[in-house]
């Protein structure tokens, strides 16, 4: 597929108090916030502004039947699959992630959209990232998160699922949770009355490819053309990966070993969709040619440790090192959404290489879910 052609336009705009960031005070934001990447600073300034961005351009379980209506369901109260969301949605909340980023990374402190809410936040998988980006991002912007570990509730377990949704959504505003089973996201989804925000299942992880694209923009320049080359087993991440390229035009690789391969009916739907260049390989080393993105992740994921040394074996040959990086060429960056096993599926030098973009990428966790959920709550 030919690459489209895209550009990124930073500007800044006025916002009545009618808009929807209209909990800013009419303090004056005299600190220029700055961030990493192709961004220039941008003074804030009273009546309050906002930086603007505008992209435009010249395992594991088989999905669920929710996935295959192939509309676009923006109106969607949750966010649980990349795809539930047309293009224009997803470049809108990626847009409002760098409005609040570059507000945050300014000092300012008075922007309180989430003043007087609280989020519930399951966990049936612990999760360093998850926890503090949610809990963090959530206080930073005003509200309250109260965190409920895997003995707080055992879900499906202790209580139904259902339950559990009807009761979090009479003491919340918004409910996240990071599970196992899909199927749980989609109950809670179902029956909670708030919305639900998708913090990992088996299946996908449509906070952290949200992240990952932040991050991508902010140092590529743009997604759409580009060429992004996952390397190691394919799981959650790529089935969202996938979902992406279901809406936005990219190239994307998926090199695996063979019998790893991501879902295939994920794998159909993206393809189908005739959006971006869906390719599925075994060899690494011809995938990475020309990327832009080299992308990595633990060959065991959290419930697969029994099969760690199975799978050390089975995956010799992906792990991106120093040589893999050369044959990607001088240009293309490494992400990895952590946590990285170093020295197993990614050498400490290519983690640690001026091209890596891994801490960007992880500090963006908090500001892309922060706009999913300004989006959610309609503030």
């Amino acid at each position: 597929m030919a690459a489209i052609s895209s550009h990124l336009l930073v500007r800044s705009d006025k916002l009545s108090l009618s808009s929807p960031c209209s909990s800013f005070s009419g303090q004056n934001l005299r600190r220029s916030p700055r961030f990493s990447g192709k961004f220039t600073s941008i003074s804030v300034s009273s009546p309050a502004t906002l930086p603007k961005i505008s992209c435009q351009t010249s395992s594991a379980t088989s999905p669920p039947s929710s996935l295959d209506n192939g509309t676009a369901k923006a109106e969607l109260k949750d966010f649980l699959h990349i795809s539930d969301f047309d293009k224009s949605t997803i470049l809108k909340i990626l847009d409002r992630a760098v409005e609040v980023k570059a507000l945050l990374k300014s000092g300012e402190r008075t922007y309180l959209p989430f003043k007087g809410k609280t989020m519930a936040m399951i966990f049936a998988k612990p999760s360093m990232r998850t926890r503090v980006s949610f809990e963090t991002g959530f206080f930073l912007l005003g509200g309250h998160a109260i965190y409920l570990g895997p003995n707080d509730i055992q879900m499906g377990k202790r209580e139904e699922t259902r339950d559990v949704a009807r009761v979090l959504s009479r003491y919340n505003d918004i409910i996240m949770a990071r599970v196992f089973a899909h199927q749980d996201i989609l109950d809670l989804a179902k029956y909670a009355t708030v919305p639900v925000v998708n913090g990992l299942t088996d299946y996908n992880h449509p906070c952290q490819i949200m992240a990952d694209v932040l991050t991508i923009i902010e140092h590529v320049g743009q997604l759409e053309g580009t060429k992004v080359v996952y390397v190691g087993d394919g799981n959650n991440v790529v089935h969202s990966w996938l979902l992406m390229a279901s809406v936005i035009p990219f190239h994307f690789v998926c090199a695996c070993p063979k019998g790893f391969e991501p879902d295939k009916k994920t794998v159909e739907k993206a393809q189908q969709a005739g959006i971006s260049k869906i390719e599925i390989t075994n060899d690494p080393k011809e995938a990475v040619k020309g990327a832009d993105v080299v992308y990595s992740d633990v060959w065991a994921s959290m419930g697969q440790k029994e099969e760690a040394a199975y799978r050390h074996q089975v995956f010799q040959g992906f792990q991106v090192d120093e040589n893999l990086m050369k044959i990607a060429g001088p240009k293309a960056y490494f992400m990895h959404c952590l946590p990285a096993e170093r020295g197993v599926e990614v050498t400490d030098g290519v983690v640690e290489a001026p091209n890596s973009i891994v801490f960007p990428q992880a500090e963006n966790r908090m500001h892309a879910q922060n706009a999913v959920m300004l989006h959610l709550l309609g503030v």
